[in-house]
């Protein structure tokens, strides 16, 4: 194996297992009746990307596009595995080979801008959710997710040096 195809690999299962990690908290949230992202809106904005629309005053009234949940769901895991190329390509390969928790910290806080400085403003929720009923509890709800994420690409990344053999 080659130290490309390790990066590749490593960065694909590391970032699957950490958004797995993401969306079993959402899960948990939701069994207490705190909402987290339906990534149809999400499939729905990149849908209208092409389209020359970026941004939006409000995504769920903007119309539905075909398989909107699928590219959203899709886009959520493409995201999770770009953020972990980003540790891997940040720490090292060395990292990854034996990770330690803060670098994965690190990354899954910086990660938390995405959303409150792109993501919600195109959404039309203004940045850090200003435009939502209650923006300082998304706005931690949204800290404490991309926290869990990063926790989730440490553990992720501790399996991943169990199993996959450095490139020789």
């Amino acid at each position: 194996m080659t130290t490309t195809t390790e990066f590749v690999l490593r960065s694909i299962l590391i970032g699957a297992g950490a958004t797995l990690t993401m969306d079993l908290w959402a899960a948990v949230l939701r069994r207490f009746g705190v909402s987290s992202l339906n990534f149809a809106l999400l499939g729905r904005w990149i849908g209208h990307i092409p389209k020359g629309r970026f941004i939006h005053p409000s995504i769920a009234r903007t119309a539905a596009v075909r398989g909107e949940l699928l590219i959203g769901w899709s886009a959520h895991y493409s995201i999770g595995v770009t953020f972990a190329a980003l540790l891997v390509a940040t720490f090292g390969l060395e990292w990854a080979r034996a990770p330690t928790l803060l670098p994965a910290l690190l990354i899954g806080g910086v990660t938390v801008l995405a959303p409150l400085l792109v993501l919600q403003p195109a959404l039309g929720a203004g940045v850090a959710s200003s435009k939502t009923a209650n923006p300082v509890f998304n706005s931690v709800k949204s800290l404490v997710t991309h926290t869990v994420f990063g926790f989730g690409l440490f553990l992720a990344a501790r399996a991943v040096a169990s199993l996959v053999p450095a490139a020789s």
